[in-house]
């Protein structure tokens, strides 16, 4: 699981959609060398005057399949994320190099308490960690805290809340509307939503934090306020695409 990878042709199987901007991917790669929960690869488009735009994504699959799972937001001024939301289809070819990354990924054998945190789209390397726990059968507790927009802004909603039991907690923030009957108003996550909704630091947990880089430091300011390690808070952020 080199990180010094070459870049290998992904072919896209399939495709469907997530929210009302958002996408998921579903690429087969010859020769792809397996992942790790938590892992991203780089994807690569050749325009036919051979201008080429890179952009990094994070996976959610991992193990040692030659399917890859791509989610992808799309944003507006992004030089990618449209194609790869609007106009890419099942047939089509791109190009990714990776596995990438040794320091956010998470595995089963580590016993701890695991709390994942998750804005928009950063949820996509922990459903990946999140697949991995379930499927394992880990009895490590695990709980998440999804922050989005609104309900439909939500990647991978159903699973995630199938996930749900003894093991795995799943808690949500809305910040600009919330479900009927939900009790937290709408607004970002603040330091009452870590005291409500994710494990106390008592309990010491490996903290996994990925999302728009604005979200990222604010949550991780605010965890180590509430008296959790600077060095057991691992954060991935990202920007345009």
């Amino acid at each position: 699981m080199t990180t010094s990878s070459p870049w290998l042709v992904a072919r896209v199987v399939e495709t469907r959609p997530a929210t009302p901007h958002g996408r998921v991917l579903r690429l087969r790669v010859e020769g792809w060398p397996g992942n790790l929960a938590g892992q991203h690869v780089d994807v690569r488009l050749t325009a036919e005057d051979g201008y080429q735009a890179v952009r990094s994504y994070s996976l959610a699959s991992s193990g040692e399949s030659e399917l890859l799972e791509l989610a992808v937001d799309e944003l507006p001024d992004g030089e990618v994320s449209p194609y790869l939301v609007e106009d890419v289809l099942p047939g089509d070819e791109l190009e990714v190099r990776g596995p990438i990354g040794a320091y956010f990924v998470w595995t089963p054998d580590r016993p701890e308490p695991v709390q994942l945190i998750a804005g928009g789209s950063g949820i996509v390397p922990l459903v990946a960690m999140a697949r991995v726990h379930a499927l394992t059968g880990s009895s490590a507790p695990m709980r998440m805290l999804y922050s989005v927009r609104s309900q439909d802004d939500a990647f991978y909603a159903d699973e995630l809340t199938g996930f749900e039991g003894d093991a795995f907690v799943l808690d949500w923030a809305y910040t600009r509307s919330t479900p009927p009957g939900f009790i937290r108003p709408a607004g970002r996550v603040d330091a009452a939503t870590i005291a409500a909704s994710t494990i106390p630091p008592t309990e010491q947990p490996s903290v996994y934090v990925c999302g728009p880089t604005g979200f990222v430091e604010a949550v991780a300011d605010l965890l180590v306020a509430a008296g959790h390690s600077p060095d057991r808070i691992r954060t991935e952020r990202f920007g345009g695409a």
